[in-house]
């Protein structure tokens, strides 16, 4: 361990100390700090030189309760760049893994000094391979990250929270870094940092096309791993968080924590909302096998979940090692201290959660009504902001899509596969399609939750992206140097006839006419529709499905190649779906026999213009149907047809209509007097709306009558999962 070094500082003020602040917490006159460790005998601050690199002092921290330790140093303020150095029983085989000779990072550091600098030294334990042999005696400082003093003022002027309402959102996924790297109208210093995302030249395009919300892929202070950097590789998502306070260093044109805020004030300012995607179920640390950089060395046993029968293992339901224990009071607090600093310091608007399963983890198993729930439900900041959950993880009974608590929004899987699989044509769908159209009621339309609850998407990052959708028929993992082996390979993908990009025109037009068919399936559905940054222009990623360590041209968005023709057609069709009263709904719709409270009703339409029965649900042919949606009090009635398959003929219901939409001309947008039978494209999504000039009738009271007597209440609505 480096020798402590006590320079000319002022001593701690006793009297000034606080432990109901955890961090480093600057009050204009000094510095109070405060590390949470229930296990450990001593704790000390160790203080670094502007560079981070000498270490000037080491000091006791004088005061410890309710396993806080704390000391307030005056006259040390912004800048400070510090570390701590735990002491305790090294006793893997009891979950401790105390080592004062490690350089531990601040849970709740705001900023970061330097990056991880892969060396054995940074590992606890002496023999490679052996984690019992211990502990190291190497100084793992020169190769660690350091805290930073922070001053939290900004000039925020009047920006607030901008809580949009979740019926008129199109989030828009996307990576800072990604997101403009290969932006031409992004200044060459700018681009892949906050500065180049909040440039005027990305939040044009998100107000051009309608986006409601930008949802960042991992912000949060993250390190890549070691055997990722010796493939010349890194982790380029973000999931392996360091820090839950502190941004990405790289992501900071500045170096400065202030460019974040900066640019949400902008987002803000033009409308946008910004939502994090957060990774609060594991670190960076891995099992027992991986480095001390933070928790491992505060408290191990604390901090993370351990395997019951052997604490010296780690207990992961999250397939990357460990598993924070989220259920333990005190972690529970950190997660909440941060979720309560990114929206009170940082202004941002809400969260995403990976695998949110696990954040409900309690003693036997998932638990909708856990411990993290409960107190992000009961909080008067949290509860208040957009929530949404990634509802899985690896662990048993991980898979809970419709399984989580109002105020809780959900990421919803089923949507994106019967989307897919309906528009490559496969058979028997359209019952599977009739639940997605109408917001996923089996999953969701219960426990009063609303029919926002559903977050569709076709694709994400993870994944193939739309555009290879409709042009790979298998993944294409090979840069990723695993062979080809990692990556999943149900992709419910369609390759049109030829395996990635060609110079058909024939084929490029139709592999167009399917995305703009799915796009409108995603933003005619109840819920709220999500982008994957790039989906809107045609982005590819040359197959590559699982592009989590690609940090090139492979995942950065090549704006020069973008399909205009499928920009127009998102910018159309979300201001479609906001138009006069907005498309989505509060509450889930209804067959009009099952609606006699009022709300938004449904009526299924075969393409001969009657009410679908329940032989034509069990046609695995049909690959034409309509939804008629009628509003209760607000928005407008709306028909609704997808046509997956060959040109058809469509019946309308009586009365004069106007298309409105139609996703084989470009634009998609339209108004066109229409009535009778009509004519429905391939492989096109067509919407109908009442002509202002002309009388549309209600369904037909006959017709009513005899789908009562055929029991099509049912049908009406079908629930299938």
């Amino acid at each position: 361990m480096a020798k402590d070094i006590q320079p000319n500082l002022p001593s701690f003020d006793l009297a000034a100390s606080r432990s109901d602040e955890l961090g480093a917490n600057y009050d204009g006159y000094g510095t109070n700090f405060a590390l949470w460790s229930e296990n450990a005998t001593r704790v000390q601050l160790c203080l670094f030189d502007d560079e981070g690199e000498e270490q000037i002092a080491c000091l006791d921290m004088p005061r410890m309760e309710g396993g806080i330790w704390h000391g307030y140093l005056p006259d040390i303020g912004p800048g400070q760049v510090y570390g701590y150095r735990v002491h305790g029983p090294w006793a893997p085989e009891e979950g401790h893994r105390f080592n004062p000779n490690k350089l531990l990072l601040d849970p709740y550091a705001c900023e970061l000094k330097g990056d991880i600098k892969w060396d054995p030294a940074l590992f606890g334990y002496t023999q490679p391979g052996d984690d019992l042999q211990g502990p190291d005696p190497r100084d793992s400082a020169p190769f660690m990250p350091k805290g930073v003093v922070v001053d939290t003022d900004f000039d925020w002027e009047a920006d607030s929270a901008l809580r949009r309402r979740w019926q008129n959102g199109l989030i828009y996924e996307t990576h800072v870094k990604g997101a403009t790297m290969r932006h031409p109208d992004v200044p060459e210093e700018d681009r892949g940092t906050f500065a180049g995302l909040a440039s005027d030249a990305f939040i044009d395009h998100l107000t051009r096309i309608g986006a409601s919300a930008v949802e960042l892929l991992p912000i949060h202070a993250f390190a890549n791993d070691g055997h990722l950097v010796d493939k010349g590789l890194s982790n380029y998502w973000g999931y392996n968080t360091l820090s839950f306070f502190a941004p990405h260093k790289p992501y900071l044109k500045s170096g400065f924590y202030r460019e974040v805020k900066q640019a949400v004030k902008k987002f803000h300012a033009a409308g946008l909302e910004v939502i994090l995607d957060v990774v609060y179920n594991h670190t960076c640390e891995g099992n027992e096998m991986g480095p001390t950089l933070s928790f491992r060395g505060i408290d191990n046993a604390s901090y993370y979940l351990l395997s019951p029968e052997n604490p010296r293992h780690s207990f992961d339901t999250t397939g990357t090692g460990n598993t924070l224990n989220v259920a333990h009071p005190m972690v529970l607090r950190m997660v909440l201290d941060s979720l309560r600093y990114w929206v009170q310091v940082m202004h941002v608007d809400g969260f995403r959660f990976d695998l949110a399963s696990t954040l409900g983890r309690e003693a036997q198993g998932f638990e909708r009504e856990g411990s993290f729930f409960a107190a992000i439900r009961q909080d008067p900041v949290l509860s208040k902001v957009k929530l949404i959950a990634e509802p899985w993880d690896i662990g048993d009974g991980g898979y809970q899509v419709g399984g989580f608590p109002w105020p809780f929004r959900e990421w919803n899987d089923k949507a994106r596969d019967d989307i897919r699989a309906f528009w490559r044509r496969d058979q028997g769908l359209v019952p599977a399609m009739a639940e997605r159209l109408l917001g996923s009621p089996v999953q969701f339309n219960h426990s009063h939750r609303p029919a926002t609850s559903s977050i569709n998407f076709i694709a994400a990052h993870d994944g193939f992206t739309l555009w290879d959708t409709v042009s790979y028929n298998e993944k294409h993992n090979e840069a990723n140097g695993e062979d080809g082996k990692d990556g999943h390979s149900n992709n419910l993908s369609d390759n049109m006839g030829v395996e990635g990009a060609t110079d058909d025109e024939t084929v490029n037009e139709s592999r167009v006419r399917r995305v703009k068919a799915m796009l409108a399936t995603l933003l005619m559905s109840q819920g709220v529709p999500m982008l994957l940054a790039g989906d809107d222009f045609g982005q590819t990623q040359d197959g590559n499905n699982n592009a989590y360590c690609q940090d090139n041209e492979i995942t950065w968005l090549d704006w020069e190649n973008k399909r205009d023709e499928i920009t127009r057609a998102v910018a159309d069709l979300m201001a479609f779906r906001k138009g006069e009263g907005g498309l989505a709904r509060l509450r889930f719709a209804r067959a009009p026999e099952d609606a006699p409270d009022g709300g938004p009703t449904v009526t299924w339409r075969h393409p001969e213009g009657r009410r679908m029965e329940p032989g034509d649900w069990e046609n695995p042919e049909l690959s034409c149907f309509g939804m008629r949606l009628v509003p209760h009090s607000e928005g407008r009635e709306v028909m609704v047809v997808l046509n997956s398959g060959d040109n058809c003929e469509f019946k309308l219901p009586k009365g004069g209509w106007r298309r409105a939409i139609d996703t084989t001309l470009d634009p998609v947008s339209c108004d066109t007097p229409e009535q009778g039978v009509v004519g429905v494209g391939w492989q096109s999504v067509v919407v109908w709306v009442p002509d202002p000039e002309a009388e549309i009738e209600a369904e037909d009271e006959d017709e009513v009558a005899e789908a009562d007597a055929a029991g099509e209440s049912e049908a009406a609505s079908p629930e299938k999962g």
